[in-house]
């Protein structure tokens, strides 16, 4: 048998195996802080979802507290013997800063008074002959306005449609 050459084969091999023991200790920390950190980034997600869903009216809230304040002034005015206008009044703005206030939520009223009948926002909870100058499937009067936000319906229009002919 012929003897192989020394070439530090065996020194050369203990060094390759710490270097590679060293690398693999070097890996196997890197995957313990990117597990760390995936289950930070996944608990973040769910504490960022629970409070959206705790405090996400937040913003409505917000802008109906006023009109909360302006029935409660429209109350008191009642009880110290103020002059109706002033409460009527008083309840006007309060409904127009209600409206408001969804509205800037993307909150609108479906608009069903003389439209076309339209059952994808609107119960027809009842239908009369046609009146005079109406189209027949007209909505001749809104018993409960309708509400959508954005494309979603919240609420269908309670209406009463025109049947027959004109």
């Amino acid at each position: 048998m012929a003897e192989e050459p020394d070439d530090g084969g065996p020194k050369e091999s203990l060094s390759e195996k710490v270097d590679l023991e060293a690398r693999v200790s070097e890996l196997e920390e890197e995957l313990q802080y990117a597990k760390a950190e995936t289950v930070n980034i996944a608990q973040r997600a769910a504490r960022d979802r629970s409070e959206a869903l705790k405090y996400g009216g937040a913003s409505l809230a917000r802008r109906l507290i006023p009109a909360v304040d302006h029935l409660s002034k429209a109350l008191e005015a009642t009880e110290v013997g103020e002059g109706a206008d002033s409460v009527i009044a008083g309840v006007r703005l309060t409904l127009e800063g209600l409206k408001k206030a969804l509205e800037s939520e993307g909150i609108k009223e479906v608009q069903a008074l003389g439209n076309d009948f339209d059952p994808t926002c609107m119960e027809a909870i009842a239908t009369v002959p046609c009146p005079e100058g109406k189209n027949p499937g007209s909505v001749i009067e809104v018993i409960e306005t309708g509400y959508r936000m954005h494309d979603r319906i919240l609420r269908a229009s309670k209406v009463i449609v025109a049947e027959g002919d004109s």
